[in-house]
């Protein structure tokens, strides 16, 4: 592997030999196959400009239409009516897990300038924040900042499947943002999450298809085994923020049954990608952003459809998540 970012002194706990050799792995493994979904992304747009609308995959019928739930989600994510979320700054590492919220997703995409610096000094507070040794004073006011004994339930949402990390080189190709933010955070803390009664939990992002779903499951499997932890000890949360993903939410909880921990509803980022996808069919312009609220008929109807597809499946639909900024 080469690094092209600033490798400084601190970072040596992230980028170990073994974490190297570990992400080198996930990037021969499933990096080809990435590849082959962003095309397929390419060319579903393509068909989309062509007129050619999407819809339920006649293909995958069976899947809607037999009884199956997902695996029985761990304890400490049975309850989330509350979660907040925040880049991986320290200070908003310790404020969010304080808060009071049953979850906080520590952010490593929207809230998250993905600069080298930013990222590799988010996973050494992740780390610092799970041996609860993370520890925090303002420069400026002299307050000092450290966890309380009660804690919220830690979730990370790595970058999509599009982003790449430039500063991570594999076989002179740069590694996926997804899978370099998902190898470090799971490599370095997994086994520490478990002995203190959690677990390695994600949100994923930006998915539009059952197939990338896929993807991520077999990331997940692979994963594991790799670390020697239990099958379906990984749990994640799917944000259906895209079109095509509201097409095919069962098929997506389907390919991560034994680690979905349900889907969330991504308002902003659903209303980009309705956008962005019939941006050349004229009749879909859409008014200003504030008119289109979640009463708007097509939101409604994507919103409870996660709602209906989600409890027939034994899993939590989440709404759409609040930033908080202590």
């Amino acid at each position: 592997m080469k690094i092209t970012g600033t490798y400084r002194k601190p970072y040596e706990a992230i980028l170990s030999e073994e974490a190297q050799c570990f992400l080198m792995e996930l990037h021969r493994r499933f990096n080809p196959r990435r590849r082959e979904l962003l095309a397929r992304r390419a060319e579903r747009q393509r068909e989309i400009n062509a007129g050619k609308l999407p819809g339920f995959l006649p293909e995958t019928k069976y899947i809607r239409e037999s009884d199956w739930v997902v695996a029985p989600l761990p304890p400490d994510l049975l309850d989330r009516r509350v979660e907040i979320t925040g880049p991986v700054d320290r200070k908003m590492i310790i404020n969010a897990l304080n808060s009071g919220a049953k979850c906080f997703m520590a952010d490593f995409e929207d809230s998250n300038a993905p600069s080298w610096d930013n990222n590799m000094e988010g996973h050494l507070n992740l780390m610092d924040a799970i041996n609860r040794s993370i520890t925090f004073k303002n420069p400026e006011t002299g307050k000092s900042y450290c966890l309380n004994d009660k804690v919220a339930t830690l979730m990370v949402r790595p970058r999509g499947w599009h982003l790449d990390e430039k500063h991570l080189l594999v076989d002179g190709e740069p590694m996926s943002g997804g899978l370099a933010d998902f190898g470090l955070y799971f490599f370095h803390n997994a086994h520490n999450l478990l002995a203190n009664g959690s677990g390695p939990y994600f949100y994923l992002p930006k998915l539009e298809s059952h197939l990338e779903a896929r993807l991520w499951n077999d990331v997940f499997v692979f994963a594991q085994d790799y670390v020697g932890i239990p099958q379906k000890t990984i749990k994640a949360t799917v944000l259906i923020e895209t079109i095509l993903a509201s097409f095919e939410m069962e098929e997506i909880l389907y390919e991560l049954r034994g680690h979905s921990a349900g889907l969330n509803c991504g308002r902003w980022d659903y209303i980009f990608s309705f956008i962005k996808k019939f941006r050349k069919l004229p009749g879909y312009v859409m008014p200003d952003r504030a008119q289109v609220t979640m009463t708007s008929p097509f939101m409604k109807a994507y919103s409870q459809l996660v709602i209906q597809t989600c409890h027939r499946r034994g899993v939590h639909a989440i709404g759409g998540m609040a930033a908080q900024i202590p």
